[in-house]
């Protein structure tokens, strides 16, 4: 759910993968595996995504709908 819910964030602000990357401190190859779901984001760059989209740690993980 996660995988969805950033590709969602990311797309609806209209950045790349590597634009992201590089606001978050990681590199695209992370974005691409986290949007995949083939590794799971640390606390921290949850806590990072979430602040960026300002969105919930709930919300990016698939908890709640808003």
């Amino acid at each position: 759910m996660y995988g969805e819910r950033l590709k969602e964030l990311r797309e609806a602000s209209q950045m790349s993968q590597a634009q992201l990357a590089r606001n978050l401190g990681t590199n695209q190859q992370s974005i691409s595996r986290y949007e995949t779901e083939q590794i799971e984001p640390n606390i921290e760059m949850i806590i990072k995504i979430c602040d960026f989209f300002k969105v919930s740690a709930d919300y990016l993980l698939g908890r709640t709908e808003y």
